[in-house]
């Protein structure tokens, strides 16, 4: 269903160390990197799509975050969501929700929710029981 999804970013060097981090911590790996544009993508290791892509805008406005709109990653273990979350607030992210269940959305779904330096919202989530 999906191709990509791309965030825009102010800073580039910040957002490609901050989500090459929490990509990795997911399992996905950098697809490409290309500083003179500057863009970069990532990838499950298993499937060339959905690619995660980062980069500035092509208008070469600045990047802003659009109001209601937010991005659901996966992760396999509540564990790693923590993990992700912890490293979030440890480097500049802003809290929108500590990790934790929300049963109103179904009774296993873990998720913490919170927005990167440029104001982009993320999810991190796992829809497994606790193991």
């Amino acid at each position: 269903m999906i191709s990509h999804i791309c965030i825009g970013v102010y800073d580039f060097e910040r957002a490609f160390t901050f989500y090459s981090a929490v990509m990795a911590a997911l399992g996905h790996t950098l697809k490409f990197c290309d500083r003179e544009k500057p863009w970069a993508a990532w990838m499950a290791p298993d499937s060339p799509r959905p690619l995660f892509v980062i980069g500035q805008p092509h208008d070469g406005e600045p990047a802003s975050a659009g109001n209601g709109q937010m991005l659901a990653l996966l992760a396999d273990r509540r564990a790693t969501v923590d993990q992700i979350y912890q490293f979030a607030m440890a480097n500049g992210a802003t809290d929108e929700g500590a990790p934790g269940l929300r049963p109103h959305y179904h009774p296993d779904y873990y998720g913490a929710y919170f927005r990167d330096a440029d104001g982009n919202k993320l999810c991190i989530c796992c829809h497994h029981p606790e193991a």
